[in-house]
């Protein structure tokens, strides 16, 4: 659990500021689930460039709580929550100042955004949080006013949350969570997970991830794992700690993250898993004749495939499926066997290119659209899906053929401009199982929204 916080002081001589406004947001990784917002009487003077910044002057603090007065309110939503600031050390600074006056001792686990941001988004313009948000395309009101400041900071950490593939950030998290309460049962943990799609973490009690995987129903998966009775499920629910999750909205997401993390993080219960998640592939190749024929093989080749298949069977059945779709000739595509005409031409149902009647040029047309429809080589694309909220979308880029990566963005953003678009994309490796996945996907998925960047 994260305390996102931001506090505005009197300015002043180094630690005998007092504190003007506070805001704490209680954020557990996906939603706020609690917070504080509040005018502080700090007792003394404000400085007149502070009063010129915030606004907020004498006048308007005469009625409002002394620190003492609003200390326990901060105790209670901050404990057992890591506190969380753009450029944390002056907020904790200020905290445990006021605190120490008060002779009480104060201490939290601390995560500053400016130094994730410099990790995690490196080579921006500038790290202010006025700058950097306008910069990630993040909505900002009432700046240098805490609840403006802190809530901003609440969206940029979820999306340092998104970026930090490592899952740095979230182990932290759990091994100083896990110090102050006692282990769950596991029908505890199921009840806090939600019935969503996304990608999920199972945790040691050292908070190392022994497990990453990904459902359309994440608390329906858990509970096959915690009932499960294979030697794996059983292994797990005997080391299982807690849960964590990174909700996705969109299935694609799922696919890709859970790929990428298994890499990064390698969980001891993924590492049976097989090497790749494709192992055929559809190939293209001229004949002396000069008609382009396709062909499912074994996907450890070195030409660059057309698109790829989890099995034979699948690429088989792909490709009875274009024949129709597109006119093709069974001969062509290795579906029928023959030295003659194929059995659509016999039923009139193939133009003749197994018998040389169709022009080369004529029949490979078609065969560039089917090309053109499955493979993204060479081409600058967007895919637009569902995001996890109703006013996000998530957007996943192709540049050159090359899959750059994705990333969540409000529906009143322009993702058109290239270099808004850049700031929210988290990057990610283009290996053969990310195209894999994206490629079935689309496949999979008619009616996905798919934004040909050559023409917007």
């Amino acid at each position: 659990m994260y305390a996102i916080l931001d506090i505005e002081t009197t300015g002043g001589k180094f630690n005998e500021e007092g504190i003007t406004e506070i805001a704490i947001y209680q954020f557990d990784g996906h939603k706020i689930t609690d917070q504080f917002i509040s005018l502080v009487n700090p007792q003394r003077e404000i400085q007149p460039f502070v009063v010129n910044l915030t606004g907020i002057n004498s006048n308007m603090l005469r009625n409002a709580p002394k620190f003492y007065e609003v200390a326990k309110r901060i105790v209670e939503i901050t404990e057992d929550c890591i506190l969380v600031a753009h450029n944390s050390s002056f907020d904790y600074r200020i905290l445990k100042t006021e605190f120490k006056r008060l002779g009480f001792p104060y201490k939290r686990k601390t995560l500053c955004t400016v130094e994730l941001s410099k990790q995690l988004i490196p080579d921006m313009e500038s790290y202010s949080l006025g700058k950097l948000t306008r910069a990630l395309g993040i909505p900002m009101s009432d700046r240098h006013r805490a609840s403006g400041d802190a809530l901003a900071t609440v969206k940029l950490f979820k999306m340092l949350l998104d970026k930090d593939l490592d899952k740095n950030i979230l182990k932290d998290a759990v091994k100083i969570e896990q110090k102050s309460k006692i282990a769950p049962k596991l029908t505890t943990i199921i009840d806090e997970l939600p019935a969503d799609t996304g990608v999920y973490y199972i945790h040691n009690s050292e908070g190392e991830i022994i497990y990453i995987g990904k459902s359309k129903n994440i608390r329906k998966r858990i509970i096959q794992h915690f009932t499960g009775t294979n030697s794996k499920s059983k292994k797990i629910q005997k080391l299982v700690h807690t849960v964590t999750f990174e909700k996705t909205g969109s299935e694609l997401a799922a696919l890709l993250k859970e790929s990428a993390e298994i890499k990064k993080n390698k969980p001891i219960f993924n590492r049976a898993l097989r090497r790749s998640i494709f192992t055929h592939a559809l190939y293209s190749f001229t004949d002396s004749k000069g008609y382009i024929n396709l062909h499912i093989d074994k996907s450890d080749r070195e030409d660059l495939p057309i698109t790829t298949f989890s099995t034979r069977a699948s690429g088989k059945h792909f490709l009875f499926k274009a024949v129709e779709d597109f006119n093709l000739c069974q001969k062509l595509t290795g579906l029928y066997n023959t030295k003659t005409s194929c059995f659509k031409y016999e039923v009139k149902e193939c133009e003749g290119a197994c018998i040389n009647e169709e022009p080369p040029m004529e029949y490979n047309k078609r065969i560039e659209q089917l090309k053109e429809k499955y493979s993204y080589d060479n081409k600058n694309m967007l895919i637009v899906d569902k995001g996890r909220e109703i006013s996000e979308k998530v957007v996943f880029l192709i540049e050159n053929g090359i899959f750059r990566g994705m990333g969540y963005f409000d529906l009143n953003l322009q993702i058109n401009n290239r270099k808004i678009l850049k700031s929210v994309i988290t990057p990610m490796t283009n290996d053969r199982d990310s195209q894999h996945i994206i490629q079935s996907f689309i496949r999979r998925n008619k009616r996905l929204k798919i934004i040909d960047l050559n023409n917007s």
